[in-house]
């Protein structure tokens, strides 16, 4: 039994160590925290617009999001998210919801220097859609965000819509 037991602890520690090695961790995403301008073309020589302000909340162990778009097509949209670091798991996990009846749940992941927010594949009518988000080119004092779909199971993205974030405060 203590045998079987230090296995078990073994082998939890082994995929704790594995997906640390991938690089995620409690911090994995602290880079946005903080209040953000965002924008975005909309065509036709058009910017929208908005705020997307980040905190941490729960003793520091939750991001809550509050996204606004405020100047654009779709002026008065809202949405809010809470991401939190599953350390039994070593995973990153968001719940999005938006004023338009929208609801994502997604999982966190690393590749190379982006981090990325990505549902599950779905099958639907045939087709292996995901929906993720990605950023990268991330500083200080910006980065850009891509929303992309995926009908393939992931095997490609196409992009939905691209915001570039500039930091007004931490």
């Amino acid at each position: 039994m203590k045998t079987k037991l230090l296995f078990i602890a073994a082998s939890l520690l082994f995929f704790k160590a594995t997906l640390y090695a991938q690089g995620l961790d409690e911090h994995s995403f602290d880079f946005w925290v903080g209040s953000w301008s965002v924008a975005w073309d909309e065509g036709e020589g058009k910017t929208g617009r908005g705020t997307n302000k980040v905190e941490k909340i729960l003793d520091g162990t939750v991001l809550q999001e509050n996204f606004r778009i405020e100047h654009g097509q779709n002026v008065g949209f809202k949405g809010t998210s809470i991401s939190v670091f599953n350390s039994q798991e070593g995973a990153w996990y968001q719940a999005w919801a938006d004023n338009q009846g929208g609801y994502f749940s997604f999982q966190g992941k690393k590749d190379g220097d982006k981090r990325i927010f990505q549902t599950r594949v779905e099958n639907r009518n045939g087709d292996q859609v995901a929906q993720r988000m990605v950023f990268y080119d991330i500083t200080p004092t910006g980065m850009t965000w891509d929303w992309e779909s995926t009908t393939d199971g992931g095997a490609t993205w196409s992009l939905s819509w691209r915001i570039r974030y500039t930091r007004t405060s931490e």
